[in-house]
């Protein structure tokens, strides 16, 4: 088959889905919405058109049809596989396109379905005019469902992340020197890889960090990444009770984060809106338990006592007690299951093989 994969921009998972494709029989192609220069494997051909900085608007809608319109008639695709559903896979449905599998991306379903009009009404239409919908949560497919989507067109899997990469020995083999350089050897290393945006809850961490650390000083915090809410957080990680306890590294390359999670012993997600969460995936995938604030998509991955720690979202002082009882806590076992948890649910290797028989359930030579 043709098949045409449309995107944003680039990410960690564009690249599994992309490289995928590649290796496949299938005849790839990318069209991402924004404009810049992206890594394409070999085996996609990247296909040129004017992008659109600020994302698809009602201004530049009926100019994004028209190019897309274009683009679909010269390279006649067999399949159009498109997300998130409020832009992406919505733009492919504005042009009668009829193979259309759609894409549950980011927070599209779980969040801003709920707070836009205009996205809903967009999620509603892809969703109306697409084959099948793919999603990585089954929190997400609950809102599509909810949303008028017959529940046996969708498709259900954790986009997964590379096992071998990201194990156990290799995040030790890598972390356990940067651990010692920083003289953190005998302290409880807690590690978060969340972006520094609304939806994250990173400010919970850092005030929930900042009361434990008041409690236990051997208590120490990477915190990586960036976002609209750096000026406010660097406030906060300006504190003296602070200083020399939290590593704030930055945006890290996906290839080089192996080092933070066997720098680790336990990773902590804090958001508020989420799907499967692919540093999660790793941080389990490297043997790291983890804290996960109770929303539905973490409750698919951490049971407590078993994997990891559930607090309440948004809740400073339940988290606050959870980093201080993980001090005393024997992590061992916890490790062990973290891994076994990856392992049987979000090996790509395994998964991509659900996205390829969607890919095959919907060519047109099945006639399904």
């Amino acid at each position: 088959m043709r098949i045409l994969y449309l995107t944003h921009s680039d990410s960690v998972h564009d690249q599994r889905f992309m490289h995928t494709l590649a290796e496949s029989s299938h005849e790839a192609f990318v069209l991402r919405l924004y404009p810049g220069e992206f890594p394409t494997p070999a085996g996609v051909t990247a296909l040129e058109w004017v992008g659109f900085e600020g994302g698809l608007q009602p201004w530049n809608l009926p100019i994004a049809q028209r190019a897309l319109t274009n683009v679909i008639s010269e390279i006649e695709p067999d399949l159009i596989h498109a997300g998130p559903l409020t832009d992406m896979a919505f733009l492919a449905a504005t042009t009668g396109f009829e193979n259309l599998l759609a894409m549950s991306w980011g927070f599209d379903l779980m969040h801003d379905v709920h707070v836009s009009k205009l996205d809903e009404h967009r999620a509603r239409f892809a969703l109306k005019h697409a084959r099948a919908l793919i999603t990585d949560a089954y929190s997400s497919a609950e809102v599509a469902q909810n949303l008028g989507f017959p529940a046996e067109k969708i498709i259900i899997f954790p986009w997964g992340v590379d096992l071998e990469h990201f194990s156990p020995s290799n995040a030790q083999n890598a972390g356990l020197p940067w651990r010692e350089k920083m003289g953190w050897v005998n302290k409880r290393v807690f590690l978060c890889l969340r972006s520094w945006e609304p939806n994250y809850g990173v400010d919970v961490l850092l005030h929930a960090f900042t009361e434990a650390v008041s409690t236990d000083p051997d208590l120490r915090l990477i915190l990586l990444g960036d976002g609209s809410l750096h000026d406010q957080y660097a406030k906060i990680l300006a504190a003296d009770l602070l200083q020399e306890k939290v590593f704030v590294g930055g945006r890290v390359p996906n290839q080089d984060l192996i080092t933070y999670y066997g720098a680790a012993d336990v990773y902590v997600t804090p958001s508020h809106v989420d799907g499967s969460s692919v540093s999660l995936m790793e941080a389990l995938a490297c043997g790291l338990p983890a804290i996960v604030s109770d929303i539905p998509a973490n409750l698919e991955w951490v049971q407590p006592g078993k994997n990891g720690w559930i607090f309440t979202d948004n809740d400073i002082d339940e988290l606050k007690n959870t980093l201080l009882t993980v001090s005393g806590s024997n992590l061992a076992e916890m490790a062990k299951s973290a891994r076994l948890t990856a392992a049987k649910k979000a090996d790509w290797q395994k998964n991509k093989q659900t996205l390829l028989s969607a890919y095959q359930q919907l060519s047109p030579e099945t006639g399904s």
